[in-house]
């Protein structure tokens, strides 16, 4: 199966910078998509809820002016991710701004809806659907999702726990639809492995919040260029669904990172924290197991060309 248009375009390296939640805002995604990959960020990031459709129109303006002076070059897509889990009380609104707006990619996580992948379809947009595991890749799919990102072992914040080896091999056996693999991915080699597992694209988070445009904080900035995989453990203690984090913010926040639970919870809330404690997300940081590769805080623009120069260099060293 061919890729849609907006994702058959000739990428020099065929990166999505995953949607990173409270962390994620337009400046963080011009940048991205003005550097050649697809930039994202969650719906539920504009608060209160009216500022989702000025953060759309502020990205769509952006990067129709970025093309008018760069013909040459112009910007890759965005895509606006959807929480359609029961807890979201925003859905209904934020889907009617992206149907209203176009968004040309909506990336859908925690469940799978027909209605929804049916409101993008309507405008000609792409749904891809975050999936843990084979079944909820054929569950997506049977729903009408366009494509998935196979959400591996090593992903930060919301994670699987299957190997992306064996988790694309699976996804790979029957589905050969738009694919993107997320997973401990931080270089251009990395990029390459995903693709030469059948993957179409890299979905890479934690690189880009030790970016100068991203809004997170400096102190996990540092944490994310200090940290190794040995830093990060798994948990599903602050959401209900497991997760991947920076272990100094889970000490710093007063809880031992050798006690937490690492199955599924029965409940969980996505948009509220409980009244007192830490905050997922704010307090308790999210972060993928390749953080070793991560050395500095730099711009999207000089991560995103580190990325390429390796992603050339790998298939060179391939070619011989």
């Amino acid at each position: 199966m061919p890729l849609p248009a907006i994702l058959s375009r000739r990428f020099d390296v065929p990166v999505i910078g995953a949607p990173l939640f409270i962390l994620s805002d337009p400046k963080l995604v011009i940048a991205q998509c003005v550097a050649g990959i697809i930039g994202a960020f969650p719906a539920l990031n504009a608060r209160p809820a009216s500022q989702l459709d000025e953060w759309i129109h502020e990205i769509t303006e952006a990067l129709a002016a970025h093309d008018k002076l760069h013909p040459e070059r112009p910007a890759a897509p965005f895509a606006v991710n959807q929480i359609v889990h029961r807890t979201n009380e925003r859905l209904e609104h934020d889907l009617e701004v992206a149907v209203r707006r176009k968004v040309p990619l909506v990336i859908t996580s925690l469940g799978a809806r027909e209605d929804v992948n049916a409101a993008v379809h309507s405008y000609g947009g792409i749904v891809m659907h975050d999936v843990i595991s084979d079944a909820f890749a054929h569950k997506a799919v049977e729903k009408g999702a366009d494509g998935l990102i196979a959400v591996a072992a090593g992903a930060g914040g919301h994670a699987g726990k299957i190997s992306p080896f064996a988790l694309v091999q699976e996804i790979r056996a029957w589905f050969d639809g738009p694919l993107a693999l997320s997973g401990a991915i931080a270089t251009g080699a990395g990029v390459l492995a995903a693709r030469a597992m059948g993957a179409d694209f890299a979905y890479l988070g934690t690189p880009f919040i030790a970016t100068r445009e991203c809004r997170a904080s400096e102190e996990y900035k540092q944490a994310i260029v200090a940290g190794a995989s040995k830093d990060i453990v798994g948990t599903s203690q602050f959401t209900g669904v497991f997760g991947n984090y920076l272990k100094a913010s889970i000490v710093k926040s007063g809880f031992d990172p050798d006690t937490l639970p690492t199955e599924n919870l029965k409940t969980m809330d996505f948009q509220k924290a409980a009244a007192d404690g830490p905050k997922p997300w704010k307090d308790i940081w999210g972060s993928g197991q390749g953080i070793g590769a991560i050395k500095e805080i730099v711009s999207v623009a000089e991560l995103v060309a580190r990325l390429k120069r390796e992603y050339s260099d790998a298939k060179a060293r391939l070619a011989l």
